[in-house]
């Protein structure tokens, strides 16, 4: 399981954080910005903590209730409706969204920041048209209510709670 999720990271979060970022920077021909940058760094740095403990609890979740990886190679067993599911459906996502934005501000990067909106877009797409339906053959009507009652992207302030035959820890 542990070559599993080392391989999910890598491939997955591990290009769209690292590898993509760096390779903007690159090619846009990036220097480090000087001056005063005393309120970017910290909320940059307070956005990629934010994501890290996100995507940690997430990924968490994901092993010990869902019995799998967020990786379509080896997808979770169980559908996993606690923690920072019970607000968001996309809590990894919202995860990287968080890291990539404190990468663009520490950088001062308007490439990163683009990256982040082309990052978005595509998964808007694509868990619209695939992962969604996927889900729902895979997890059937524990999905279906699910999607009803928590949001894609925007947190529900009240946590939601599944139906009890079969609620998740």
């Amino acid at each position: 399981m542990a070559t599993a999720w080392l391989r999910a990271i890598l491939i997955l979060p591990g290009n769209v954080l690292v590898t993509i970022p760096a390779l903007l920077l690159y090619f846009t021909g990036y220097e480090w910005p000087g001056g005063d940058r005393l309120p970017q760094t910290i909320g940059g740095a307070a956005l990629i903590l934010a994501g890290l403990w996100l995507a940690a609890w997430t990924m968490l979740l994901f092993a010990l209730v869902g019995q799998g990886t967020p990786a379509p190679w080896n997808p979770p067993k169980r559908l996993v409706v606690s923690g920072p599911y019970r607000h968001v459906r996309n809590p990894m996502i919202t995860s990287v969204l968080a890291m990539l934005g404190g990468e663009a501000l520490l950088a001062g990067s308007a490439a990163i920041a683009i990256w982040l909106g082309v990052f978005f877009l595509i998964n808007v797409v694509y868990f619209k048209l695939v992962e969604e339906k996927k889900l729902e053959q895979r997890f059937g009507g524990e999905y279906t209510e699910y999607r009803r009652n928590v949001p894609r992207w925007l947190p529900r302030l009240s946590a939601w709670t599944p139906p009890v035959p079969w609620e998740r820890p």
